[in-house]
């Protein structure tokens, strides 16, 4: 078997748990026909446990499903009626407790029922797959492994991948690459070793956190100020964290670590802390029973005081020395500082990351292929900015390290363990380099995999330390970047300003990228190097005409701005926006006059300009009333321009790319894309094909049909209610009205015909007229400064 043979038509996942059922809301996400199975209910539909399940993906927060309509395309079943479904099933995800003796019973159970051709894969977090594997036949061995999705599966990026003995390489290598094209996941490969990699070291890490919390008497408050985004972890840090993942879950992953790896020499730090012990015995298991180490008491969050045996306001900060230390740009003056620091905030954090570095480098050779392997696991599994591996080599590799053993030696260290020899070798400098990153078993660098699916990823994530190819700048200036990679014939053109604003530079460069297009290219792409695609129009520019008095200037950067959409749109070779992340406003618009949007599952796409007291005036409402028109049926046109009046004047923002495609925003013929590395190389070879077929700009739209006053009077009635009922405000009614005459063609008969033009002018109109109001202003000036809107 290749790679390219393991086609995957049908899943099927059992189990209709928590995880069970994301797995398999994911799965259908991505467009596989999935069987959902559980036990049969004892009363009723025998399927009623699946279907109570399905019922429930649609009302968690966040969201497994991007489309709320697929949770129609999971098929409910069970045990004692469905097995023969499984015959047709090419993957089975066996997503059940992690029970040892329940999977293996279940095993046993379903194996006379798998298809020959089929992998069957275990989606546990920390079992062995060598003892699950003995209950199965040997005929299923080589296609038999472990998955492991980290939870909510749709948006955390980590799969491991676990083979056991007899795993076929090819089986591997293929589920690889369907793990990470069609469902998004970045996979690890993981050694058959408890937790496996990613809740090994980072279970690890919460435990020497707590240990030293207690060691250095900090606050719970300050601990979580102190290993939030100050060290570049999630906001959630360490014992925010921990409540919502659940005390008694923690308590039981602890568990595990405590019997299953007794000769591990940092054992004696496997057992939940006592004060975890205490919240666990008095049912405090943290958010899900609305109190752990914290609970929130109306709007106020209190923290737990273990000496008071209650909660109390937070008062914990992080010192004044500290908050320059990390400050500091150099990680190695940084840490320096950290350890010679007689402050008990600076000893803590140098004590958190000694151990965790410790425990790294002690185990890398029995977990992981390589330091490549840990560090992506910590980061995609647990949000880290950088793995351990990477913040000890940008710390200095060698200072760190002789710091380390010092530590050891002086009794300071959770462990007695020594490090490495490998770790402590003078020369050495860190993990990752141009070759690769180090593998303590083989004693040598390995390069990144070479398998077929990672030729997709232009612009993989990379390791500290690793070169990466930028391409040939065609131009560059402050605001933009025109560039090829790979000689080609696609220009890409990415955008350098904050979150990706469109300024008067964006906009020049916009329309210099497609003269050079034209000139010398096939295609143009609009990519950019992280997210988002673009958060709209540089309003500060707006503001400072609107502030003095310039309404000319002000109306001449709206008809830019519209012209630079029709450039976009009427180019003589395609211009393809490659969405991921936030596409608001002007973004929004770009991608809608492009010949193809490629967007990756997590784009959130929007027309926000009501927010700011203003409408959609670069040809987005002008392009709504076009798809209204082009999908009408019967010469019915409102009846389409009703869910996206909505849309707008609610500023409604799409919750993944395929909710775009619902809302209209999005056409059908555009593409989503799983994987978000995978987004460059979709967009350029849409470019391509789009080129190749011989691409033609669209005829400009000279009749199209609008909804006339008739439109604009029925939308404007839908209002009343609304702000009669203090629903909205009558800004909020100005704007929705104006946003109403524009998409309805403005005054003028049902069923008159306008052009663009038209449409355009009509935007413009209604924009420069709110933007010279007082509230309006107000608005803009609001989100300027705080980000926030303003509801007034």
């Amino acid at each position: 078997m290749s790679s390219s043979s393991l086609r995957i038509r049908k899943a099927a996942v059992l189990g209709a748990g928590v995880m069970g059922a994301q797995i398999a809301a994911h799965l259908v996400n991505a467009g596989v026909d999935t069987v959902l199975f559980d036990l049969p209910a004892k009363d009723g539909d025998p399927n009623g446990i699946v279907i109570k399940a399905i019922d429930n993906l649609k009302k968690l927060s966040p969201a497994p499903l991007a489309d709320k309509s697929r949770a129609g395309a999971i098929v409910p079943a069970n045990y004692d009626q469905n097995l023969a479904w499984l015959k047709d099933c090419d993957l089975v995800i066996e997503a059940i407790a992690e029970r040892l003796d329940w999977k293996r019973d279940l095993y046993a159970k379903i194996a006379p029922f798998i298809g020959k051709q089929a992998v069957l894969a275990s989606n546990t977090s920390g079992l062995s797959i060598n003892a699950l594997a003995d209950v199965l036949d040997a005929s299923i061995h080589h296609r038999f492994c472990g998955v492991h999705f980290f939870n909510p599966p749709r948006y955390m990026h980590l799969a491991e991948l676990i083979p056991c003995a007899k795993t076929d390489p090819a089986v591997l290598e293929g589920l690889e690459a369907f793990l990470t094209t069609v469902l998004g996941k970045g996979v690890v490969y993981a050694r058959d070793t408890p937790n496996f990699i990613g809740n090994r070291i980072g279970v690890f890490s919460m435990l020497a956190t707590m240990h030293h919390t207690e060691q250095f008497k900090l606050g719970f408050d300050v601990v979580d100020a102190l290993t939030g985004p100050a060290i570049g972890h999630p906001k959630s840090a360490t014992y925010r964290t921990s409540d919502v993942v659940g005390l008694d879950t923690m308590g039981h992953v602890i568990k595990t670590m405590d019997d299953t790896l007794p000769n591990d020499p940092w054992h004696d730090y496997f057992k939940a802390p006592p004060v975890v012990q205490a919240l666990i015995s008095k049912g405090a298991l943290g958010q899900k029973t609305g109190a752990g180490f914290f609970r929130k008491v109306g709007k106020d969050i209190l923290v737990l005081d273990p000496a008071k045996a209650d909660y109390v306001p937070q008062t914990g900060k992080v010192s004044d020395e500290v908050t320059a230390i990390l400050k500091l740009k150099s990680p190695a003056e940084k840490f320096a500082k950290l350890r010679a620091s007689a402050d008990p905030q600076a000893q803590f954090l140098w004590a958190v990351h000694r151990d965790l570095f410790h425990y790294a480098a002690f185990f890398l050779a029995d977990i992981a292929a390589s330091a490549r392997d840990i560090d992506f696991a910590m980061r995609w599994g647990y949000g880290w900015q950088l793995g351990p591996f990477e913040t000890w080599q940008a710390a200095g590799w060698a200072d760190v390290a002789q710091w380390i053993a010092e530590d050891i030696a002086a009794g300071n260290a959770m462990s007695h363990a020594p490090l490495p020899v490998w770790a402590t070798d003078a020369k050495r400098t860190g993990v990752h380099n141009a070759q690769g990153s180090y593998s303590a078993a083989m004693d040598k660098y390995l390069p990144t995999s070479s398998a077929s699916v990672y030729k997709r990823q232009l612009f993989p994530e990379v390791m500290l330390g690793t070169p990466v190819d930028k391409g040939k700048t065609i131009f560059e200036n402050d605001d933009a970047r025109l560039w090829n990679l790979g000689g080609d014939g696609i220009a890409i053109l990415s955008f350098k300003t904050k979150m990706h604003t469109i300024s008067a530079g964006v906009i020049d460069s916009i329309h210099k990228a497609v003269d050079e297009a034209e000139r010398n290219f096939k295609g143009l792409v609009i990519w950019q190097d992280s997210e988002p695609f673009s958060a709209g129009a540089d309003l500060s520019g707006a503001m400072t005409a609107l502030q003095s008095g310039k309404v000319d200037d002000f109306d001449a950067m709206v008809n830019r701005f519209q012209q630079t959409s029709m450039r976009i749109k009427f180019s003589l070779v395609p211009v393809v926006s490659a969405v991921r992340g936030m596409a608001f406003g002007g973004g929004c618009e770009f991608q809608m006059h492009s010949a193809r949007t490629v967007a990756a599952l997590e784009s959130y796409i929007g027309l926000v300009e009501a927010g700011v007291g203003l409408l959609p005036a670069g040809g987005g409402l002008k392009e709504i009333s076009i798809r209204a028109a082009n999908n009408a049926v019967g010469g019915d046109v409102f009846t389409q321009l009703k869910s996206y009046f909505e849309t707008v004047a609610m500023a409604k923002v799409s919750a993944s790319a395929l909710e775009a495609k619902e809302m209209g925003l999005l056409r059908p013929s555009d593409v989503v894309v799983f994987h978000a590395d995978e987004l460059l190389y979709v967009a350029k070879n849409e470019a391509n094909a789009l080129a190749e077929s011989g691409w033609r700009p669209p005829l400009p739209n000279r009749q199209i049909t609008v909804a006339g006053d008739v439109g604009t009077a029925t939308l404007k009635a839908s209002l009343v209610n609304m702000l009669e009922g203090n629903f909205i405000s009558a800004l909020d009614m100005e704007i929705a009205s104006r946003i109403a005459d524009v998409l309805c063609g403005g005054q003028v008969e049902r069923g008159s015909m306008v052009d663009e033009q038209w449409l355009l002018d009509l935007e413009r109109k209604h924009f420069v007229a709110l933007g010279q109001m007082p509230k309006t202003q107000e608005r803009i000036v609001t989100t300027l400064k705080t980000g926030k809107p303003l509801r007034n």
